[in-house]
């Protein structure tokens, strides 16, 4: 049987045998066209105009574009390691990634809202019943969480997208920033099994640290609040109230990095990305709270701190380490990924110290993260369309 299995694999294309390898190739291809457009944009020079306009576009797309596509291709994954029942494989990949595509074009095509709409959640829909069907099958109450955020993002897509139909911009806002901090609960649950893992392994310590449930448990209670009152309108306008909430979510992940922290790591370009990516997060949260307090000016420096140091970081360090593990190759990238890492941390730098002084912080970041996916792709993309260097079917 497992013969069997091995040689049906090996018959699909590389590229179809896991979900990774479409999602994160179209992914991070989409993320290096997708900004580069939005920066020609801000400097007045782009002639492509998606349905509702670049903001609503861009607003959009980061998230459920790009963000879901890596989401989607690390879930398919990851799911078949964790419950031991086979993920999707070829022509239903291909069709999962067939749609998702789709809805990447459609913005552009002369089409009614309501079928930009209809797209776009056929896609959210198909990955939650794809990625949870099997957690329920294999009756993982420890993945439950994850099956909840993942459907919970895709009612904040629901909802900007009506927003978009409505031409409400208030809605699109609720629904862009709620999704936001549901994908930073997303990343507190991964990060929290993935980042103190590869930290024993990568530096050969003798123990991982010790887990603390309690922790994980506070931070997405708290992320899944902030997401409830954003998507509410709640978390719109600085409200004092607020701040502590926020400060004890920055705190909650500053002790985490602590209890992860090892100074080696400053060796290994696959470590320090992932952890300076967290680290961003306890900056955005950090940066909301002050700005509830009156003492920050603009909450979309901290947003920006979320979506591009911590989601962005935390993508491309991911990609860089699971892609490598997963095509059968040493945990050791080629030396210029290092500089991508670099590079989109600059580029946060950028968005979230000068954006708010001169646009040319704004061009400094689109540019920053460009070259950061370019130089990925440059190393990386041939692995996801060709077969495993140690002969396995994945």
């Amino acid at each position: 049987m497992q013969l069997l299995d091995r040689n049906a694999a090996l018959s699909v294309a590389p590229l179809w045998r896991l979900g990774f390898r479409p999602f994160f190739l179209g992914g991070a291809l989409f993320a290096l066209l997708a900004v580069a457009l939005w920066g020609a944009a801000l400097a007045g020079h782009a002639s492509l105009q998606p349905l509702g306009g670049l903001l609503a576009w861009h607003r959009h797309e980061m998230l459920f574009g790009f963000g879901l596509a890596i989401i989607a291709g690390f879930l398919l994954t990851a799911v078949q390691t964790w419950t031991g029942l086979p993920s999707l494989s070829g022509r239903p990949l291909v069709a999962l990634f067939g749609l998702w595509l789709v809805g990447r074009l459609a913005w552009f095509l002369p089409l009614p809202i309501p079928a930009l709409v209809v797209i776009e959640m056929a896609f959210a829909l198909a990955l939650l019943l794809a990625f949870g069907r099997l957690v329920v099958k294999a009756r993982q109450k420890n993945n439950a969480p994850i099956v909840v955020v993942l459907a919970l993002i895709g009612a904040c897509q629901g909802l900007t997208l009506y927003g978009l139909a409505l031409g409400d911009d208030d809605l699109q806002r609720r629904g862009a920033l709620a999704a936001l901090w549901l994908v930073a609960a997303l990343m507190g649950i991964i990060g929290g099994r993935v980042i103190p893992f590869f930290t024993q392994r990568g530096l050969g310590l003798p123990s991982q640290a010790s887990p603390k449930p309690w922790l994980m448990w506070s931070l997405l209670g708290c992320s899944l609040s902030i997401a409830a009152l954003t998507a509410a309108g709640l978390n719109l306008q600085a409200t004092p109230v607020l701040a502590p909430l926020f400060l004890l979510v920055s705190g909650l992940h500053g002790w985490r990095l602590r209890l992860w922290y090892h100074p080696g790591i400053w060796r290994v370009p696959l470590l320090w990305s992932l952890h300076l990516a967290y680290a961003w997060m306890a900056v955005a949260a950090l940066g909301m709270a002050l700005w509830h307090l009156g003492v920050l000016r603009q909450p979309s420096l901290a947003s920006h701190a979320l979506a591009v140091g911590a989601m962005g970081g935390l993508i491309l360090a991911m990609l860089a380490r699971v892609s490598l593990g997963h095509t059968g190759r040493p945990l050791t990238p080629p030396r210029a990924v290092g500089w991508a890492f670099a590079l989109l941390h600059g580029a946060t730098l950028c968005r979230v110290l000068l954006a708010g002084v001169s646009v040319y912080g704004l061009w400094l970041a689109a540019a920053g993260w460009c070259l950061a996916f370019a130089i990925f792709l440059r190393h990386y993309a041939a692995m996801y369309w060709s077969a495993r260097v140690d002969g396995h079917p994945g």
